[in-house]
């Protein structure tokens, strides 16, 4: 019975429909958490503490400036999400395949969710740049400002004023970044996932709520540093002799942790920490819900629906394959 390979299911729907889902809810989740990332960039620049800088830009740019760079975030969520969620069902379909359609191990799905991070943030960093760059605008002097008025005018400029190729300026700790995120993630999931199972004999969704809170907590402290570096990256500008206050992240990483030291990457780990987990967490806990209330899989009887051909009736096997789905939603 398990030897029978399903029938691929046919039409176009069926194979666009996870990336018009995880764009989709990427997209949402953007409008919602804007704001934060607005303050987590501005603590990122020195300009105060979460109270502070949400008491200024009220006081001094209205309710308003939250939402800055709002269409590039959307952009972003739109290119990076798509190339993400596309490069990775081509790598898990083959490796599924390789393996005989069997559950995939951490490691694989590990190795999946690096290359297709790696690959979605490449993609998706010119979105990212333009992002920062609005962000940051109204931290700088007036007559350094840039003054993009939405994510397209600042692609032109950006492409006009320093070339094609200022596009992918600060893409090296962005796809780092997106690496780092997934693999904290990963690592801290299946184990919070045994931890909470086992040890403390949590029910289901207590266990993928409580794992998806871990992960999502490891997932922020492993990927701070490199987002930290980025956003300096990606903001600077040159002063009036054209020189640049970094050559490149490397440098920006050493003269960081010379001047800082290493808690300096971590400024606005509680912000970046709200920012980030509640991502990771509607991941995880969406893969569960749809799992027992949408049909998505069967469970009835014992099995996964036949489409993954996989059975199991038994929790840590079903959690097992939901996690192998995360990335079918948005990070």
């Amino acid at each position: 019975m398990g030897e029978d390979k399903p029938k691929a299911v046919g039409g176009v729907w069926p194979t666009i429909k996870p990336f018009v889902n995880g764009g989709a809810s990427g997209m949402l989740a953007t409008c919602v958490i804007q704001p934060i990332d607005m303050i987590k960039v501005r603590i990122q620049l020195g300009q105060g503490s979460a109270g502070e800088i949400t008491k200024t830009m009220l006081k001094n740019e209205g309710i308003g400036a939250f939402y800055k760079g709002l269409s590039a975030g959307l952009i972003r969520q739109a290119t990076y999400t798509t190339a993400r969620l596309g490069t990775f069902r081509i790598l898990t379909n083959k490796a599924l395949e390789a393996n005989d359609g069997k559950p995939l191990p951490l490691y694989q799905k590990a190795l999946c969710g690096l290359i297709a991070g790696a690959i979605g943030a490449c993609v998706g960093s010119p979105a990212d740049l333009a992002l920062i760059r609005m962000q940051a605008d109204a931290t700088l002097p007036a007559a350094l400002r840039r003054n993009y008025t939405n994510a397209f005018h600042a692609l032109y400029r950006i492409t006009a004023d320093e070339g094609v190729l200022a596009l992918w300026k600060g893409a090296g700790p962005t796809v780092v970044r997106a690496m780092a995120l997934n693999m904290g993630m990963f690592a801290s999931y299946d184990q919070s996932v045994e931890f909470f199972k086992d040890n403390l004999g949590f029910g289901e969704a207590a266990t993928v709520l409580g794992a998806s809170s871990v992960s999502g907590f490891f997932a922020a402290a492993c990927s701070l540093p490199f987002d930290y570096v980025k956003t300096q990256i990606q903001k600077m500008q040159p002063d009036a002799l054209g020189k640049f206050p970094y050559k490149g992240s490397i440098d920006c990483a050493m003269k960081t942790l010379k001047t800082g030291g290493p808690l300096k990457f971590y400024t606005g780990f509680p912000v970046y920490c709200v920012r980030i987990a509640p991502h990771v967490m509607e991941q995880k806990d969406s893969c569960w819900y749809r799992a027992n209330n949408t049909g998505f899989w069967s469970l009835t009887q014992g099995r996964i629906d036949s489409s993954l051909g996989a059975f199991s009736p038994d929790i840590s096997a079903r959690i097992q394959l939901l996690d192998s789905a995360i990335y079918e939603q948005k990070v």
